[in-house]
């Protein structure tokens, strides 16, 4: 004869308190999910913060493949707030706000800071359409099918000069903006 048997109402309080052992386990469990998972929401949207205040250049001066990656790395406390040369020591020091640190110039190691943006154009006689400069394009401000000259759609340009290094021809060069028409706003 079993223990259960002989005595059932030792068997209802030990299964009892089992089931209550295991809800009490799953609501600690959740608890804890709750947590982590709040944690990861503040984190998330301090990415979104600091990615809407970099420039969206996608250049990797940074050493980052684009600014999100660099915007998760800041949040991660993994790198410095000064290491975006297209940003400038205005974005350097909004993300060192948002950061809560001392705001620093944008570190020289990771290339000069333009005193005016500058755009990339194509010397379009000396183009010989490899498409090589497209493909290096990250935000494809530049147009042109393969053997044809390509040309650089300026306002779509961040300057990022990631298609210099391609071009065998040695035909893109960085320039200021072309200006506006009259009446024309961006």
């Amino acid at each position: 004869m079993s223990l259960l048997t002989a005595f059932p109402a030792m068997a209802t309080v030990l299964v009892a308190m089992l089931l209550m052992t295991m809800l009490a386990g799953l609501a600690m469990l959740s608890g804890l999910g709750a947590g982590r998972t709040a944690a990861h929401m503040e984190r998330d949207s301090l990415v979104r913060q600091l990615d809407a205040l970099l420039p969206q250049t996608q250049c990797g001066r940074c050493t980052y493949t684009g600014c999100l990656p660099y915007a998760r790395a800041i949040a991660h406390g993994e790198d410095d707030t000064s290491q975006c040369p297209p940003g400038g020591a205005r974005t350097a020091a909004a993300l060192a706000r948002l950061m809560g640190r001392e705001p620093k110039p944008v570190d020289p190691a990771f290339g000069v800071v333009p005193a005016i943006p500058f755009v990339a154009w194509i010397d379009e006689s000396a183009c010989i359409g490899c498409t090589k400069c497209i493909q290096a394009c990250p935000v494809d401000a530049i147009v042109g099918a393969s053997r044809y000259m390509h040309t650089v759609i300026a306002e779509h340009c961040t300057g990022c000069e990631l298609c210099i290094p391609p071009c065998p021809v040695d035909c893109i060069e960085m320039r200021p903006p072309p200006a506006l028409p009259r009446g024309t706003s961006s």
